[in-house]
């Protein structure tokens, strides 16, 4: 049966290859994006798609949610950033908060109501293998991955009784570009004047494994399908599925 789903961050990465291949399966895709210009990019290359310009972080963006009838929300939105946590920036460390905690916190809660008044619904959120692991150097948006599982696990038991189904998603590293950006972003700022120089050798070296032999994002695509056809969902979803036993955790 044919949904209307929405997609936070659908400008590109896992957020865009799942509004493509949503729609192709018959979905009413709502794919936001955080500018203008992402949004004009993506109307004029998938027309199939209702684009619209949406800002998680900005309230009049955020606004327009409560006005969509939507049976799905992919909150895929999200922003990255490095470094250790003894130097890290107040306002690169509160930037990402902002998107991936409490913009996705305002999305979800402008969702809501509609969900609510019909007594069905799903919300699927964007985590992280970093949602269960803080490596060196990836601490400040583990931090928020780790938020994000707390707010999934407390709104999957809270929502349930009115019909609204939650659950997370935790990828391990895929290639979009995403991780890329993010293993650099600490060199904009991080120099040798920090107190923790000298483990600078560590997060690069950290920061290479994370960014070597990355995956090919259809996996994550698919899996987002998969969990918003599905009947039923369980609340973690990682991506491999194996990825926890390669890792020990």
């Amino acid at each position: 049966m044919s949904k209307t789903i929405l997609i936070t961050g659908a400008g590109s990465g896992f957020g865009k290859g799942a509004a493509l291949a949503l729609a192709a399966r018959g979905h009413h895709v709502i794919a936001t994006t955080e500018t203008s210009e992402q949004a004009n990019a993506l109307t004029s290359e998938a027309p199939q798609l209702q684009v619209e310009k949406v800002d998680i972080t900005n309230s009049s963006d955020v606004a327009k949610i409560s006005a969509w009838d939507i049976d799905v929300l992919i909150n895929n939105a999200g922003y990255g950033q490095t470094g250790p946590m003894s130097d890290i920036p107040d306002d690169r460390l509160r930037k990402v908060f902002e998107v991936n905690v409490f913009g996705t916190v305002a999305a979800t809660q402008a969702a809501l109501p509609r969900m609510a008044a019909k007594g069905s619904g799903r919300i699927i959120i964007m985590s992280s293998i970093a949602g269960v692991l803080a490596a060196p150097g990836f601490g400040p948006y583990a931090m928020t991955k780790h938020a994000l599982e707390a707010m999934g696990k407390a709104m999957r038991a809270e929502l349930a009784p009115q019909g609204i189904d939650v659950c997370l998603i935790n990828p391990a590293p895929y290639n979009t570009g995403f991780n890329d950006r993010m293993a650099n972003s600490m060199w904009e700022w991080f120099d040798d004047s920090s107190i923790n120089a000298p483990a600078a050798e560590i997060h690069k070296m950290i920061g290479q494994m994370v960014t070597t032999n990355q995956m090919d994002p259809i996996e994550v695509v698919n899996r987002l399908v998969e969990l918003v056809e599905a009947e039923t969902t369980t609340e973690n979803n990682f991506v491999p599925e194996n990825i926890r036993e390669l890792l020990n955790l």
